[in-house]
């Protein structure tokens, strides 16, 4: 009996050594590995030269993630600007990113120095929409060789559809045609002119990309545009974590499951278009952006380094949609709330338009040049606006110098060109909206030399031309047919911004009525 009574004692004072032994091991290990962890983080951040942008202390493997707000990136990046100057520095994880501000800087290095800023940067989470390797797109894509091969078939192929030429030119003028007859049918009152605007310039890409444009209440039109925006939507709201994390993170659950269920959705539209692109297409006689794509599939069959496939068709075409849909479109909606919040500028507007053209004849892009003030106040909405405040980013090829700092080779450049479009060296009234910024003193249309939309040199946007186009045709048709206000007893719209890549206001109400 005294013999249990004390093997017992001596058995919980056993289990009891060996489990402080084990925990004191575990706790000797975890120390290790983070001493080692933090020992790590420190060489890497001490591998940069004294001429180093400046920018905020990053803190231990998580960088400055926590100096940004998804909900408002840009106001973080001009907060940074204040502190650090025009050039400065900063970190998410370990991946070292440098934000280039102000016309002077961004001209040297996308002018002078643009050939070494031509690789697009590496995005671990392109995963969640099933890009890997030899899956590449044209705006959202991997540094691989691939994006140049899609770049250089998405350019000629533009061209071949028309991008330039009277051709396309009179396709936007009857969709302007029929985005004029939508708004008339609300009779005047109060609408959202957001996806009305979306649908017209989404219906250009359609042609371009499909062969054939969607009646404004098509389900698959609004399902495609609906998928693009909140893909958009979602990438922007983990815009940090996008560039720096392994693609394993894209299978916890989260926004991260969100996106991938919309390009699931975005992907099952353009499967069942190509399928039927496959059934009745002409291979000698493409009719559009699919056939074309389908036609270098074909030719690249059996090379295993090509980004011909139809997995990257589906890439492509998401680009297509998030570049030349929602640029426009959101261009055009601030378009509008500015001419309700300006009826002053509005008018004028419509009296030049009444003198040089008419409230009959179909708007051209021959009118643009006898239209001036129109022309200005398109600048300026774009100008104002500022829908790109920071282009997707490139990564630098070599260790280069701007501004008196050293950007390493393999740093991430991001183009602030919100900066650009409101330098306060470059702009009379960079904070305002006024259309005067491009009139000379007899009225006629001046080029600003800052006036950099859709960026510079090599970095410019490939859909330049067709944007042009659009805003002009659109915009101008819809002040020669329409006088927009304000609703009756309804607040004023508001100039706040959604961010989501490009950059929308938010939902307001106006009322159109014929003129």
């Amino acid at each position: 009996m005294w013999t249990s009574v004390v093997v017992i004692p001596t058995s919980f004072s056993w289990l009891w050594n060996q489990v402080r032994w084990n925990n004191l091991t575990m706790l000797f290990i975890s120390a290790t590995l983070l001493a080692l962890a933090l020992l790590l983080d420190s060489m890497k951040r001490r591998k940069r030269c004294s001429r180093y942008p400046p920018g905020p202390t990053p803190l231990p493997f998580i960088g400055n993630l926590l100096e940004f707000d998804r909900r408002n990136p840009h106001k973080c990046v001009l907060s940074l600007m204040e502190r650090y100057g025009p050039i400065l520095s900063f970190r998410i994880g370990w991946k070292k990113f440098v934000v280039l501000s102000g016309f002077q800087t961004i001209k040297e290095a996308l002018g002078q120095k643009a050939e070494n800023f031509t690789e697009r940067s590496s995005i671990p989470l392109m995963g969640i929409i099933g890009r890997g390797k030899n899956c590449e797109g044209v705006l959202v894509t991997s540094c691989d060789n691939g994006w140049r091969e899609q770049r250089r078939f998405c350019v000629s192929n533009l061209k071949r559809l028309g991008m330039g030429k009277k051709t396309l030119e009179k396709r936007v003028c009857e969709e302007a045609g029929y985005l004029c007859a939508e708004l008339k049918s609300q009779e005047g009152f109060p609408f959202d002119p957001h996806d009305f605007i979306y649908t017209a310039v989404g219906n250009i890409i359609c042609t371009l990309a499909f062969g054939d444009r969607f009646e404004y209440h098509s389900k698959n039109l609004l399902s495609l545009m609906h998928s693009t925006e909140e893909i958009l939507k979602g990438i922007t709201s983990i815009l940090p974590l996008f560039f720096t994390y392994i693609s394993w993170f894209s299978y916890l659950p989260g926004p991260l499951q969100k996106i991938k269920k919309d390009w699931d959705d975005f992907s099952t539209i353009i499967k069942d278009i190509v399928n039927e692109h496959k059934k009745t297409r002409d291979p000698n006689n493409p009719r559009d952006l699919i056939d074309a794509f389908l036609e270098e599939i074909e030719k690249a069959e059996g090379n295993t380094e090509t980004s011909f496939n139809e997995q990257n068709l589906n890439h492509l075409l998401l680009d297509i949609f998030a570049a030349g849909t929602e640029t426009s479109s959101s261009t055009l909606t601030w378009g509008l709330l500015f001419m309700v919040l300006h009826p002053e500028v509005q008018k004028k507007v419509h009296e030049e338009i009444d003198t040089v053209i008419g409230g009959v004849k179909s708007i051209t892009m021959e009118d643009r040049s006898n239209l001036p003030y129109t022309t200005a106040v398109i600048h300026e909405i774009q100008r104002y606006a500022d829908i790109v405040p920071v282009v997707f980013p490139y990564e630098a090829c070599n260790d280069t110098e701007v501004g008196g700092f050293v950007i390493p080779k393999d740093t991430v450049v991001l183009n602030h060109l919100s900066s650009v479009l409101k330098d306060e060296t470059m702009w009379e009234k960079p904070h305002e909206f006024y259309p005067e910024h491009f009139l000379d003193a007899n009225g006629q249309f001046v080029k600003r030399e800052a006036f950099l939309p859709f960026s510079l040199g090599r970095h410019a946007c490939f859909g330049e031309p067709l944007a042009k186009m659009e805003l002009f045709v659109f915009f101008t048709s819809l002040m020669q047919h329409f006088i927009f206000c304000i609703p009756e007893n309804a607040p004023r719209p508001s100039e706040e911004r959604i961010y989501a890549l490009s950059v929308f206001p938010l939902p307001f109400q106006i009322s159109a009525f014929p003129r």
